[in-house]
């Protein structure tokens, strides 16, 4: 039971992955890229969850998944159009069969009205699809028909001096264990050999084992096809390219023979076809096949062969001029957590012999010295690679936003469009998890509140189809990912009037646009005239903030009235580790996150500037940067230190604000370990998180945007008032 279980859940596993290049296909065809290798690997998907579902006796999901791939099918052979009504159909058929999967892999129950009513809908896209003629069907019988099996004739007399000339091919095929166990079916092949022109296909029962010897993981047919067309060789490896690897696959190629064809013959009734859920014995343990005597008897086919030598092409393993696949393991998740935690743990014991060795006064030429330097060096290639196998791309983040803005669109009747880019950037598990509901936050109020109504868009001279663009990309040791909308952007004047209606801020306050942008941050805020399921009660947006700061990050708004809005979160890339600077602060230490940091500078008498009556400037490379005392800000000291004779820390903050940290000295430059100080503590405005150090004392990390805009709304004289939207 526990050997099931554990392959059951690897079925689920690769349901995620089919369901992903299912969302990624049907996106493409709802662009217009409607391509045969696109249409492929969505029928592939389809199929292949189809196929592990029926191994689990998963008959809701077979049943859907089934009609579901009949559609699919009809546009595989262009007897459907891949028409927007047809593909939107097909997007919101794919978001069922997700919902059928998770349900299946939770044993929840699932709206069956909803189930029957998204049948109906793909069973009527074919009403209008004209039935194949009786011709096609008047050769076979029993099971090849019932699988769509059809052979094609092909009328040799016809063929004129101008026709091209047809190649003659013997393909033989013996299917590995794999083949089965991904839901593929020998039959399908065979059908798409059909297609390609005169076709006769036999199978080999005679290594059939008795009833009562019959491997259930074992399957024991092999097939052999006469196939007389004018494609080339590259179209039949095309065929088997996604289970080339899950096979024994060799073609013979005649040219000679395919004019003496015989008149090809039904797929006979006494050769039964291996159903999916038997797979085929090992490929080791594979016969070989039999002289054509174990088939049927010879025929003009075997006769002409002997005339003339074919040129006989072996397909390997692996074909030939094909990159090789990466291979993959699936590892648990907790199982790189402990590793990441252990590696964690190794960089402060490596932080804690080197503070020994300092303590101890070993010449830094010493040969202890340069083991440690070694061994610092390798702590740091380790943590890197361990965070490299935690990190994923945001692309299935970002697929489940495509789902949210069709259901949106639906419901709010309006006409939008997702575009998505930068979907390979990778960043930590642990971000893209926590990443989830903050975007579907920002992707409704961007449908909802962002993006007008089709006749208002065209009234105003924009096209009737709205968009909103998400997009991620590495900058300067973070991820920065961004939702855009070409809406009407932000009204300010109706912000602001509801913000004081509702008493957040006072009638007589003076705000920027920046800061009125800010207000839709602050709890109980919301433009919605009504209340509805989308939004209007007030939450959402503040829940946001709360959420993105938890992670270390920001989020910032800019937004041009009739041009749409922006909103930008900027992330660390791991919740586990960073690169800092360990500087002293009166009595305390601190780190400083390197990628804050533009350069350290010690300061001459001339350098820095009076402004006003308390604050201070200093110049900086053409220009003036506030002076913020580190110490004195926090607490740590009563009186501002004297910035000559200090070290300054040149920082820039997400919004491009420079700023000048006073400190007292630079202790070293190091990886550090992040610990929650939310988790552990309580949320320190200004601070991200903790760090031990190689002493053993613990070290707060700077979270240098709050810290300075906390600092210049003091600096202001501004109080709480925007506390909720620095």
């Amino acid at each position: 039971m526990d050997t099931m279980a554990a392959i059951r859940e690897t079925f689920f596993q690769e349901c995620e992955e089919q369901l992903g290049e299912l969302e990624v296909g049907l996106n493409a065809m709802d662009e217009g890229v409607a391509d045969s290798e696109t249409v492929n690997a969505v029928f592939r998907a389809v199929h292949s969850i189809k196929g592990g579902a029926g191994a689990f006796k998963l008959d809701r999901l077979v049943r859907f998944a089934h009609t579901f791939e009949t559609s699919l099918d009809l546009i595989r052979s262009g007897q459907l159009a891949p028409s927007q009504t047809a593909v939107r159909t097909m997007l919101r058929s794919a978001d069922l069969l997700a919902d059928l999967v998770k349900a299946s892999r939770s044993d929840h129950p699932v709206d069956e009205s909803r189930v029957d009513a998204q049948i109906a809908e793909l069973k009527a896209l074919s009403e209008d699809v004209k039935e194949a003629p009786a011709s096609a069907n008047a050769a076979g019988g029993g099971e090849a028909e019932d699988l769509d099996f059809h052979p094609v004739l092909l009328q040799l007399d016809d063929f004129g001096a101008s026709e091209p000339q047809a190649t003659h091919y013997t393909i033989k095929l013996i299917p590995a264990p794999e083949l089965y166990r991904k839901g593929n079916e020998t039959v399908r092949l065979l059908r798409e050999l059909s297609r390609m022109g005169e076709f006769r296909v036999e199978c080999d029962t005679q290594h059939v084992p008795p009833l009562d010897a019959i491997d259930p993981e074992g399957a024991y047919f092999a097939w052999r096809v006469e196939l007389s067309t004018t494609e080339d060789e590259a179209a039949i490896h095309e065929l088997f390219e996604f289970v080339i690897d899950d096979c024994e696959l060799e073609i013979v190629v005649d040219r000679a023979a395919a004019v003496a064809a015989p008149e090809p013959s039904p797929l006979a009734a006494s050769a039964p076809i291996a159903p999916v859920a038997a797979p085929i014995a090992p490929a080791e343990e594979a016969p070989a096949f039999a002289p054509p005597t174990a088939f049927a008897p010879a025929d003009p086919i075997d006769a002409a062969a002997t005339a003339v030598e074919p040129d006989k092409v072996k397909v390997e393993a692996a074909k030939p001029e094909m990159a090789a696949t990466p291979a993959t393991i699936r590892v648990d998740l907790e199982r790189v957590d402990r590793l990441i935690n252990l590696v964690g743990e190794l960089v402060i014991n490596q932080a804690m012999l080197s503070q020994r060795v300092l303590e101890a006064g070993l010449a830094r030429s010493s040969s202890v010295a340069a083991g440690l330097g070694a061994l610092e060096q390798l702590t740091r290639e380790i943590q890197e690679g361990v965070m490299a196998i935690r990190a994923q791309p945001v692309k299935p983040l970002f697929q489940r936003m495509s789902r949210i803005v069709r259901e949106l669109t639906d419901a709010t009747g309006k006409v939008v469009r997702l575009r998505t880019e930068g979907e390979a950037t990778e960043v930590d598990r642990t971000v893209i998890e926590r990443l989830a509901d903050p975007l579907t936050h920002m992707i409704r109020n961007a449908v909802d509140h962002g993006v007008e109504r089709p006749e208002v868009r065209e009234a105003a001279g924009k096209p009737a189809q709205g968009e909103v663009k998400l997009s991620a990309a590495h900058r300067s040791g973070r991820i920065v990912i961004e939702v855009s909308d070409d809406g009407a952007g932000i009204n300010r004047q109706r912000v602001r009037e509801i913000a004081i209606k509702k008493e957040l801020i006072p009638a007589d306050a003076q705000l920027t646009d920046g800061e009125i942008d800010n207000l839709l941050f602050m709890p109980g805020f919301s433009t919605a005239q009504t209340i509805s399921n989308i939004s209007g009660r007030g939450v959402g947006m503040d829940v946001v903030k709360r959420s993105i700061q938890a992670l270390g990050g920001r989020i910032t708004i800019s937004s041009r009235p009739g041009h749409g809005s922006i909103f930008s979160m900027s992330l660390p890339l791991t919740l586990a580790v960073l690169d800092g600077m360990v500087v002293k602060v009166a009595d305390q230490t601190l780190v400083v996150p390197l990628t804050a940091i533009v350069e350290t500078l010690r300061p001459k008498a001339g350098d820095v500037h009076a402004l006003g009556v308390n604050a201070r400037v200093i110049s900086d490379r053409g220009g003036f940067a506030p002076l913020i005392d580190v110490g004195q800000e926090l607490g740590y000291r009563r009186d501002a230190a004297d910035p000559v004779g200090s070290v300054v820390l040149v920082v820039e903050t997400e919004v491009s604000t420079r700023c000048a940290l006073v400190v007292d000295a630079i202790h070293d430059q190091r990886q550090v370990v992040i610990k929650s100080l939310e988790a552990n503590y309580r949320q320190v405005p200004g601070i991200a998180a903790a760090t031990i150090l190689g002493d053993g004392r613990v070290a707060l990390i700077l979270d240098i945007d709050t810290f300075v805009a906390r600092t210049s709304r003091s600096a202001a004289g501004q109080e709480p008032l925007l506390a909720a939207v620095g």
